[in-house]
């Protein structure tokens, strides 16, 4: 290896280890609790150190989120590969979307702080892009299964509707009910027992509407769930429940 390669590698692991420490920091305190002095004294590095690495926090936050975005993308390419119907395929996405939830529970927390404007507008212009691109090819493999879909026959939109939008609602329905998921304490109050097993309902719901076949009356796609969390998704389903 020679030493611009390895200065690279060790760049990289810094930089992983000064993540590593700064997650924590910020899912316990949030964004105010995510303190740069508070980080140096955790670390063996020097505050020069963490920013050649971060030019702030901000910085560090929305690396944090392009992390996770990572891991989803790679979960939504293993469960398109799956092998079925095009709505079986559809449902195995949105299983990988739920247990990706289920895995990175504080990811939205992240998402959502990262959002802000006043917290956006600090970070970099090539930060921002890497987590525009991995949302654009999430959305890019969902749109693919729906168009899969039109082609098969078994979704046929009569111009009603374009695949455009018909993504745009499943993501609706992901973003929303998870978002909800990950942050309400009283869904037991509202009498909302099992919220991802609604949320997988509404999305055969949305789905039975627009008439994607084969329909829910005629395919159990909680079992496809099953299936799909074992055959495709085994090791996260063992991380889940250990």
């Amino acid at each position: 290896m020679n030493t611009k390669d390895r200065k690279h590698r060790e760049m990289q692991e810094r930089e992983a280890i000064i993540l590593e420490c700064a997650r924590p920091m910020f899912i316990e305190g949030g964004y105010n609790g995510l303190n740069m002095d508070r980080l140096t004294s955790m670390l063996e590095y020097s505050k020069g150190t963490i920013y050649n690495h971060f030019s702030c926090k901000e910085e560090i936050i929305i690396t944090l989120a392009i992390q996770t975005l990572e891991k989803r993308l790679a979960m939504f390419e293993k469960a398109s590969l799956f092998q079925g119907t095009s709505r079986e395929r559809i449902a195995a996405i949105g299983t990988a979307a739920e247990l990706f939830v289920k895995l990175y529970p504080d990811h939205f927390r992240v998402e959502q702080t990262i959002r802000l404007d006043s917290i956006w507008d600090k970070t970099s212009e090539e930060r921002r892009q890497v987590m525009s691109n991995c949302e654009r090819r999430c959305i890019g493999i969902v749109s693919g299964v729906v168009r899969d879909g039109i082609a098969s026959g078994d979704l046929n939109l009569n111009d009603s509707a374009t695949p455009e939008e018909i993504v745009f609602g499943l993501w609706s329905l992901s973003f929303g009910g998870y978002s909800i998921i990950s942050t309400s304490n009283s869904l037991q109050e509202l009498g909302i027992s099992e919220p991802f097993q609604m949320l997988r309902h509404n999305y055969s719901r949305f789905l039975d509407g627009i008439q994607w076949k084969p329909l829910s009356s005629e395919v159990d796609y909680d079992a496809v769930f099953e299936r799909v969390s074992e055959e495709v998704f085994g090791n996260e389903l063992q991380q889940i429940t250990t």
